[in-house]
């Protein structure tokens, strides 16, 4: 049976009387790209903190690779954890030039090993050439790959990311996201990354974990957190979404002011029993009917797409996203047409 990289059991970790991570259970396994999403505060940069060691849990224990790191018989300091953390300021000594930041934690190589390795990682970021530079000399970028070059430097046995693209605008975020799951793929490196952008979390991780009160309340797979999350409130926390009431009926149903759904209730609910059915903007399309079950009473242009709002006859209020050259004005009468072709989620009320 396979052997999980990194293996955290009911960690705890108390600040007085402030309860930041909440018996929380996370394997990552061998190849494996996990995030953490959550908002700030939530305890997710705590968690990472107590897997690389620089924190003592409460209660709870970390192993890495089967052997205990963290736990009732033993606290092994970070560097004897053979896992890799890259922060969100990179933390690059800045008297130093590229190869000797990378260096650094090199010190077990002989000189020839230790040049031949830095130059390594400096082909797989895409730097080479770059290791005389100081780091002032670097964009924000490239600075941060050099931050995952000196992570991946020594072999680690998984690489700890926290909130790694956040200094760096949208367009470079994009690009370098794209770029460190490359590197992170390429190498087989089994990873954990912290973020707020749910974006990002989707984008990057083979399973998405969401964190709310230092509790991990829900973990999955990006597609299936999005279009399924446990409750309400990681459902806001996942996507730009909406609730529309609706009542069960006795073939697992939902009758609501959309038409009659296919649902998957999460927990117990009666036949007839009332609910709460989750909808994303992509979920609905919007066809002009004066006949209609809703009026458009504000459009949002954000470039790419329009995002119109839409009040329902019902009082409730949904979003749908449209084209960019959509032309539905405000004041619009529409038939709000239910597309989503797999079951909506709802929620008992």
């Amino acid at each position: 049976m396979e052997t999980p990289v990194i293996r955290g059991r009911a960690l705890t970790k108390r600040f007085g009387d402030t309860l930041a991570v909440d018996s929380v259970d996370l394997d990552v396994w061998p190849g494996e790209i996990v995030s953490i999403l959550g908002t700030s505060g939530c305890g997710k940069t705590t968690l990472l903190r107590l897997i690389a060691g620089f924190e003592t849990p409460t209660s709870g224990s970390v192993r890495i690779l089967g052997a205990e790191m963290s736990g009732e018989s033993r606290f092994a300091p970070p560097n004897d954890r053979g896992i890799g953390m890259v922060v969100q300021e990179y933390a690059l000594f800045p008297h130093m030039t590229v190869e000797r930041n990378i260096a650094f934690g090199l010190q077990d190589l002989d000189d020839s090993r230790r040049a031949e390795r830095v130059a390594e990682v400096l082909e797989l970021v895409r730097l080479a050439g770059y290791g005389r530079r100081f780091p002032y000399e670097l964009s924000g970028g490239q600075q941060q790959r050099v931050a995952l070059a000196r992570t991946l430097a020594p072999n680690p046995a998984a690489a700890l990311l926290d909130e790694p693209f956040s200094n760096l605008d949208s367009s470079m975020r994009q690009r370098l996201r794209a770029e460190v799951e490359g590197i992170l793929r390429s190498h087989r490196m089994s990873a954990i990354f912290v973020t707020h952008d749910r974006e990002e979390a989707f984008a990057m991780a083979d399973r998405v974990g969401v964190m709310v009160d230092g509790q991990l309340l829900q973990i999955g797979a990006p597609d299936h957190i999005y279009h399924y999350p446990a409750s309400p409130e990681i459902a806001g926390l996942t996507g730009a979404c909406d609730f529309v009431s609706g009542k069960m009926r006795r073939d697992g149903s939902v009758v609501t002011p959309l038409g009659v759904l296919n649902c998957v209730v999460a927990g117990q609910l009666a036949p007839n029993g009332p609910v709460s059915v989750l909808l994303h903007p992509d979920d609905i399309e919007l066809i002009p009917d004066q006949g209609g079950q809703g009026t458009v009473v504000s459009r949002e242009f954000r470039g790419d797409e329009v995002v119109l709002r839409v009040r329902l006859d019902s009082g409730e209020s949904v979003r749908s996203r449209r084209r960019s050259f959509s032309r539905l004005p405000a004041g619009s009468r529409v038939k709000v047409v239910p597309v989503k072709t797999i079951p909506f989620a709802a929620y008992p009320r």
